[in-house]
């Protein structure tokens, strides 16, 4: 069943723009000139309930503006989105209750009070039953290790700290659907693999539906059933990693360490085999799997020193990626 439904939705903006100078700056403010910017065009797709989905791409492709629609904060030119039924921007004090929104860069809690006073504030506006906002806070506070940190001032807590406490700030209310804007920027590897374990578990046992966007391939890799990439403002791709490596899933890395030095000049001369980085003893190489014999490769690789170790693999995900977007030119 769709959850979340958009259709041809469409959104521009109005920019201000000038010179650099002061004689600029002073005509500026008699007559100012405008650029308008669109930041959307025609994006249509469809959510269904429970699932994880990334929407990914690079910095002002439209993203963020897309979750703001979603979530009410803006009002589309042209288009219609509904979410669980409801129009975001015409029914948000209703439909607010059934969402959780994350922003990494920005914050729900109240700067110089400990973070228990901002959930009592939260439980308030959305008129939370006491046994179900116990409820939650229990479980939330157990599955994040909040526990020491509820009575801590939000402004003396670790940038980590403060992301767990936003997560479980959005979903006190027991939402839905959980919207996540650059939710681990920042962070270090252990509170990047705390959330992403959290968000696995949340839509594994409370099937909450996640939309999640980040410039974190490995945030993709690990929590997305289904990739959605903009660019330029327009949508380019629906479909899920397995769908991806398959389509550029020819290239692979192949990583060889020398048990000495190995040559300076470059040993590999081949067609299709490019050298992504080289140190005295280890070299990495991408090549074209259906053009290049691995073995021949690797007779050629051992031309320049004794071969320690050979590892081959599938290209990481942020390469996938890359290519994807050198395709659409974005």
């Amino acid at each position: 069943m769709s959850l979340i439904t958009l259709t041809g939705i469409g959104k521009s903006f109005k920019v201000a723009k000038r010179s650099a100078g002061f004689r600029e700056a002073v005509k500026a403010l008699f007559a100012r000139e405008h650029t308008i910017v669109e930041a959307l065009k025609d994006i249509s797709f469809t959510v269904r309930e429970g699932e994880i989905v990334g929407y990914i791409g690079p910095n002002g492709a439209g993203k963020s503006t897309t979750i703001k629609i979603m979530c009410g904060v803006l009002v589309p030119d042209a288009g219609s989105c509904t979410v669980m039924g409801f129009t975001p921007w015409k029914d948000r004090v209703r439909y607010v209750r059934h969402i959780g929104v994350v922003f990494g860069q920005r914050s729900q809690l109240w700067w110089d009070v400990p973070v228990i006073d901002s959930y009592e504030l939260l439980r308030d506006i959305y008129a939370i039953p006491p046994n179900i906002y116990r409820q939650n806070l229990d479980r939330l506070t157990d599955m994040l290790d909040l526990a020491d940190i509820l009575r801590t001032p939000v402004r003396q807590l670790s940038l980590g700290q403060r992301m767990r406490c936003e997560i479980a700030a959005s979903l006190l209310h027991d939402p839905a659907i959980l919207f996540l804007d650059e939710p681990t920027i920042g962070l270090d590897a252990e509170s990047k693999i705390a959330v992403r374990r959290f968000i696995k578990a949340i839509n594994r046992e409370r099937g909450v539906t996640v939309i999640l966007t980040t410039h974190d391939m490995h945030d993709i890799e690990a929590l997305a059933d289904r990739i959605l990439m903009i660019g330029k403002g327009t949508l380019l791709y629906d479909g899920n990693l397995s769908e991806l490596r398959s389509r550029y899933g020819a290239r692979k890395t192949i990583t060889v360490e020398y048990k000495g030095t190995f040559e300076a000049a470059d040993p590999v001369d081949i067609p299709g085999v490019e050298c992504l980085s080289r140190s005295v003893n280890r070299a990495v190489y991408t090549f074209d799997a259906h053009r290049i014999n691995i073995t021949d490769l690797i007779n050629r690789l051992s031309a320049g020193g004794e071969l320690g170790d050979v590892d081959i693999g599938s290209p990481p995900v942020d390469e996938l990626i890359l290519q994807l977007y050198k395709e659409h030119r974005v």
